[in-house]
């Protein structure tokens, strides 16, 4: 994983960057000691192994080398991705492929395309054959993103590859069996989604098998100088710089921060003050203070625009402030996209930061 890949909760390090052993405060500043190369299992690569992060550890080691199907929750930016791989690589299955699939980044009918293939012919533009990932995953793991963003009409046929291991591809009658082990994750409350019939209760109970939640970083404080000094020195190898010191009044600064953006925004923040740093001191700008968003008040005779914005507000929080897709804002407020945002710009509804996704 390079330094500037998706953030992680547990972050990995690879051979060139194998585990940095911690490193001591001293009264005024915090030495970044250079990683050793060391042969490692994977889960010895996992930067952060302290507190809630070792139980999560020792469910995977345990589910792992089973069959079992894996729903892994937690907010935005805590790493599920990379729990999925750990899975994957603990497991009989290591050899085989594990392959990744974002169910919030395309329509209903591509994404069905995309999971079961389709034959040519099977809708206009489709002029050749095409496999999809769960052939492709055979004997293997697939790895199912942003599981809350499948489209109801698509559950069933997910639902049946799980339970009877076939399905066809589209626009073919020839069933294809397949082994495959299924890791989902996802940052929606997928218990209130089928209470809200936006998620089927068959397939909510088939995926949560085995669950593992991953907390968010304002919950694992104690791995917070662990994860510092290793983005440091990632970011600064890759721009070609030496950072030898984080002044302790720097990491204690980090440490209290809440981040609500999760290690996502712990990456970001140190990539921009790895670009500031001179003299082999680690030197970032100044943290802002969030405070965390607060309800609106209530209003006595409140307007109709007042309703609209508690209306927008709801739906932008309850969607993690992601506006467009099946289960994004605007699709909850039954909107175009762009009339949300022109709506959102007219009544001054931001986002919190690092919580934008269009």
């Amino acid at each position: 994983m390079s330094a500037a890949s998706d953030s992680v909760m547990a972050v990995t390090r690879y051979p060139e960057s194998s585990p940095m052993n911690g490193g001591l405060y001293s009264h005024e500043e915090r030495t970044v000691r250079k990683p050793e190369r060391a042969e490692a299992s994977f889960l010895d690569t996992i930067v952060g192994r302290r507190g809630s992060l070792r139980r999560i550890l020792s469910q995977v080691e345990a589910v792992a080398g089973t069959n079992a199907t894996v729903l892994i929750t937690g907010e935005t930016g805590t790493g599920k991705e990379v729990i999925a791989r750990a899975i994957h690589e603990l497991s009989p299955r290591r050899n085989r492929n594990l392959v990744k699939v974002n169910c919030a980044a395309m329509p209903a009918g591509l994404l069905e395309s995309e999971l079961f293939g389709h034959e040519r012919g099977a809708f206009t533009g489709a002029i050749n054959s095409h496999v999809g990932r769960f052939a492709l995953a055979d004997r293997g793991t697939l790895f199912l993103d942003e599981i809350g963003d499948m489209p109801l009409e698509l559950q069933p046929k997910l639902l049946r590859v799980l339970q009877e291991r076939e399905f066809e591809a589209v626009g073919s009658t020839r069933t294809t069996r397949v082994d495959v082990r299924v890791v989902a994750a996802t940052n929606q409350d997928l218990k209130q989604m089928v209470r809200d019939r936006e998620f089927r209760e068959d397939l909510y109970y088939r995926l949560n098998a085995f669950p593992i939640y991953l907390p968010p970083l304002r919950e694992r404080k104690a791995d917070i100088p662990e994860l510092v000094e290793y983005f440091v020195q990632q970011f600064a190898a890759s721009m070609d710089k030496t950072i030898e010191t984080i002044p302790e009044e720097t990491m204690r600064a980090l440490v209290r921060h809440c981040w609500p953006g999760n290690i996502r925004e712990l990456q970001n923040y140190i990539a921009r003050g790895v670009i500031l740093s001179n003299d082999g001191v680690f030197e970032p700008a100044p943290l802002e203070s969030r405070a965390p968003l607060e309800p609106e008040p209530e209003v006595a005779n409140p307007t109709l625009e007042d309703k609209v914005r508690r209306e927008i507000l709801a739906a932008c929080q309850r969607a993690n402030w992601k506006l467009g897709g099946p289960r994004g804002a605007a699709a909850r407020l039954g909107l175009k996209r762009t009339t949300l945002f022109y709506k959102m710009k007219r009544l001054g509804i931001a986002p919190p930061a690092d919580h934008w996704q269009d």
